[in-house]
């Protein structure tokens, strides 16, 4: 089937709002911890967001990315990319960890989920958990990269917002 749809580009903006437009978020330099135990995808994420100019820790598991959270300094890490079902610690329990960890950083950070299942219970079961948002796999660089960037907007805005 072809279907055609006819319509013009309208060029002008008279008579319209001007939607705000947002500055760029850059992500070069971001320092990532990334929590994945299927070591095919590790490295497939890995790619992606190094070839993005960013940085990676790997964690084989949610304990190990605990682990590796605690020990370093506040503000380390820029976002932590959380596969959910992983031995030792899971994905949900390890983001319950680090959010309640007693750090300036541990509520702030972003985590973000990655997980085979997309179902609507999945993605509450990750909000609860205190991540901001749920990935479903196969891994899509764009889609790595803009809820990182959609993660700092949304930072940076809560931060001008409790500066005021």
């Amino acid at each position: 089937f072809v279907i055609r749809v006819p319509f013009r580009i309208d060029t002008g903006r008279s008579g319209r709002a001007e939607t705000e437009e947002k500055p760029e978020v850059s992500i070069k330099g971001v320092h990532i911890l990334l929590a994945e135990d299927n070591e095919l995808n590790m490295e497939i994420a890995c790619c992606m967001l190094e070839n993005s100019g960013m940085e990676v820790t790997r964690a084989a598991d949610g304990q190990e990315a605990v682990e590796l959270f605690g020990k370093s300094a506040p503000g380390c890490f820029g976002v932590i990319y959380m596969d959910i079902m992983m031995p030792r610690m899971n994905g949900w329990d390890a983001a319950r960890t680090i959010r309640a960890m007693n750090r300036p950083d541990a509520e702030s950070i972003p985590i973000i989920a990655m997980s085979a299942n997309a179902f609507s219970e999945d993605i509450m079961d990750s909000r609860l958990a205190g991540m901001d948002i749920h990935l479903a796999k196969p891994l899509d660089e764009a889609k790595m990269i803009n809820a990182l960037k959609q993660c700092i907007a949304e930072r940076s805005a809560v931060k001008l917002r409790n500066d005021l």
